[in-house]
């Protein structure tokens, strides 16, 4: 499977008049950036000599929050040739490039990805369920998926999620004026833990579809959808006044959590024999020709089998 771009429609119409020219230069912008980051993908693998397995958007463009200027936080799994496993020393297991029009390319080895993944790390979780994906090849991703249910542990995930809600709420939320754009940066967290709590299964990436789920009240919601309006349109959102509404709901929700998170229990080890067979499985289907041959010089060189 190749390279390809995926993308959920994230236009809302409103009883407000749409710059169409405005619409139209931002979807060229995005293909021509789409264009950029597969170049830059191909580039990667051929000056490392890797093998990229799955690459996606993270951040607000995923989460569906985006204003037109927000950068494009590409994430990545990757996998480097079966002997530069072979070694006694450690080597780098992550790499980063932050490129001059506003791509920020970020990679996990995969074996960095697995381990992290037996700890049902949350944000290699949302990336695999990222509505944007730029590359996914090979079967690792899915075969990623379909482990999830053995290795979810809603504990790390709500703890994850609360930190980050209780971060930012207590940086930037607490003043009479506040950055409102903040508040998407507790809402989305908050509304995990909610899913999370509700579903005990990782919650979906996208923005919308944590608000359409468990917001109920009707004012919240109002105030919710303005906002998302009002920054997708490229409005910047500055300090305003703080909305009350949003603060006790915040407030009530982390209050609340913080007493949820303790009820669960701290005994879940998943195995590593899953992951252990993923990891062999991929190196024999990404480098399978590669492998072939080494074995083939190898007993060529060696035909009875000697050593010395």
């Amino acid at each position: 499977m190749g390279f390809f771009f995926y993308i959920k429609p994230t236009y809302f119409l409103s009883d407000k008049k749409i710059n169409l020219q405005r619409v139209v230069t931002h979807v060229k912008k995005t293909r021509k950036l789409n264009e950029q980051i597969e170049i830059e993908l191909k580039r990667l693998e051929r000056e490392k000599d890797i093998k990229i397995l799955y690459a996606v958007e993270s951040g607000s463009r995923a989460w569906g929050f985006a204003s037109t200027d927000s950068d494009w936080d590409v994430r990545f799994i990757y996998v480097h040739r079966p002997e530069w496993y072979l070694s006694i020393d450690d080597k780098r297991n992550n790499m980063e490039e932050i490129l001059p029009n506003t791509i920020d390319l970020a990679g996990w080895e995969l074996r960095k990805t697995l381990k992290l993944f037996r700890k049902s790390n949350p944000p290699l979780l949302e990336w695999l369920r990222s509505p944007l994906i730029y590359l996914e090849q090979f079967s690792t991703a899915n075969k990623l998926r379909e482990l999830t249910k053995d290795y979810f542990n809603p504990k790390s995930c709500i703890h994850h999620y609360l930190h980050m809600a209780e971060g930012n709420y207590r940086d930037y939320l607490q003043s009479d004026l506040v950055r409102v754009k903040k508040y998407f940066y507790v809402f989305r967290p908050i509304l995990a833990c909610k899913w999370i709590e509700q579903n005990n299964t990782m919650a979906p990436m996208e923005f919308q579809e944590l608000v359409d789920s468990q917001i109920t009240d009707r004012q919240l919601l109002e105030e919710i959808e303005n906002l998302l309006e009002r920054k997708k349109s490229g409005e910047e959102l500055d300090r305003e006044p703080r909305i009350q509404i949003i603060n006790d709901f915040v407030e009530s929700e982390i209050e609340h959590f913080n007493e949820v998170v303790k009820q669960y229990s701290n005994d879940i080890k998943p195995g590593t024999e899953k992951l252990d067979e993923l990891f062999r499985s991929t190196l024999n289907e990404v480098w399978e020709e590669k492998i072939k041959s080494t074995k083939a010089q190898h007993d060529g060189n060696n035909p009875c089998g000697q050593s010395g």
